[in-house]
């Protein structure tokens, strides 16, 4: 597997279907996302000051979109820190794997939409940094 790095996370432009009473956008496997989607889940009602996140995965890749609101995505690969601000629902980050990850300064009504590459496996998780920076070094 390859070494990842936060300047392998990319910023992915979502199709926007324009139409006078709305907007659409239609996500599909093939074309705007990198990998077969096997998991959708979203994260809404963060109260102020508060965070989630702060968490790595060894093989689960990503699609982050901010859905309503906005937010901050802190990506983090044990050497160097990025943040992306996502505040539009046709815009999201590409996250591989083998990468920290915090969302942080949540706004009101925000909604964190997320496209997973694999199902829940609690055995893919760092829930400690330190774990996480020593599992990189060795990389």
């Amino acid at each position: 597997m390859k070494k990842s790095t936060v300047y392998d996370c990319t910023m992915v432009t979502l199709p926007v279907n324009h139409q006078a009473n709305g907007n659409l956008t239609a996500v599909s496997n093939s074309q705007e996302v990198p990998f077969e989607v096997q998991r959708v889940y979203y994260l809404y009602d963060v109260p102020g000051g508060f965070s989630r996140g702060g968490h790595g995965h060894a093989e689960l890749q990503q699609l982050i979109v901010a859905l309503s609101g906005s937010f901050d995505l802190i990506v983090d690969d044990g050497k160097v820190k990025r943040t992306f601000h996502l505040s539009r629902p046709n815009m999201g980050v590409y996250m591989p794997a083998g990468l920290w990850r915090e969302l942080d300064n949540f706004s009101s009504g925000s909604i964190c939409f997320v496209l997973a590459s694999h199902k829940y496996d609690e055995a893919d998780y760092f829930r400690d940094y330190n774990q996480f920076t020593q599992w990189k070094s060795s990389k």
